[in-house]
């Protein structure tokens, strides 16, 4: 068998002194939706004893806050890690801006497809939120509940399509393994919209802008950068549209089709396959954020 062209790494560790900064995802990466993992307390402490910046950059459609209130909830301190930057944010930053033409373009009413632990994204945004037939656009945080399904929604996506709403995703998550289940998300609706006819502004991974604002934030070369990620679409392929490093976790959403667990290194040449079947590549993979 011909050597892969990434490595395979026991840990963190083994790759940490390449590099001086790390942008972290969070869901599947850090924690699963309902609890950390192990050893993620303990990779972002032996980071920070290192002298390594950490960012944190989530697809998650609410504020940087939220999530620092979850991670603390979940026994990750605030001190462990750098700065944070979601999808969530990075919508409403614009939707206040209104700079960016697509953004410009909309008017002030919306109806929000999502629940309500979401609607902090819509702080000081001089947006109203109203009923689907008084809506200029629809922001889409994802299902209102973990449990839903596309088919509740998809009388709303049709309605919304036939008006010719431009609809804002403000997580292009597709799905995402909370407890060793799948859930959907935002990214998931968004494609039905296209599909029936729609039109989508994505905001977060993998768009590389994303990545320059966090790049900004760091205040480093990018070439000492790593991304660190579980999922292809968004980690992986936003690393890629930005130029940055990416260590592949493979333990997070891509785990069963890879064959493997969280914290259990991935058959390379599975990887290799499956890098191959969505043109894409990483510099490194790992089982887990596991130092």
């Amino acid at each position: 068998m011909s050597a892969v062209p990434f490595r395979s790494l026991s840990a963190v560790r083994d790759i940490a002194g390449d590099y001086d900064a790390f942008i972290l995802d969070l869901w599947g990466v850090i924690h699963d939706g309902f609890a950390a993992f192990p050893h993620s307390a303990e990779t972002l402490r032996a980071l920070k004893a290192a002298g390594k910046k950490t960012m944190l950059l989530s697809n998650a459609p609410r504020r940087p806050g939220v999530l620092i209130d979850h991670l603390a909830g979940m026994g990750i301190p605030r001190d462990l890690y750098g700065a944070v930057m979601s999808s969530g944010e990075a919508m409403r930053l614009d939707l206040i801006a209104r700079r960016d033409p697509a953004f410009a373009a909309l008017g002030d009413t919306c109806y929000h497809i999502g629940p309500d632990r979401d609607l902090s994204v819509f702080d000081d945004v001089p947006v109203r939120r109203v009923a689907l037939e008084d809506a200029a656009f629809i922001v889409n945080t994802g299902p209102t509940e973990l449990t839903h399904g596309l088919d509740l929604y998809r009388d709303i996506l049709a309605a919304g399509a036939t008006r010719n709403l431009p609809m804002i995703c403000a997580n292009p998550d597709k799905l995402v393994i909370r407890q060793g289940q799948p859930v959907m998300c935002a990214g998931a609706m968004a494609d039905e919209y296209i599909r029936l006819g729609g039109t989508v502004i994505n905001r977060g991974k993998p768009d590389a802008a994303v990545y320059h604002t966090c790049l900004s934030v760091l205040g480093v070369d990018p070439a000492r950068v790593c991304v660190v990620g579980d999922s292809l679409e968004t980690d992986v392929q936003g690393a890629a549209n930005a130029g940055l490093d990416c260590l592949f976790v493979t333990g997070g959403i891509h785990a069963a089709t890879l064959g493997c667990s969280y914290g259990v290194s991935a058959d390379p040449a599975k990887v290799q396959a499956l890098l191959d079947r969505e043109n894409l590549s990483v510099t490194a993979t790992v089982g887990g954020f596991i130092w």
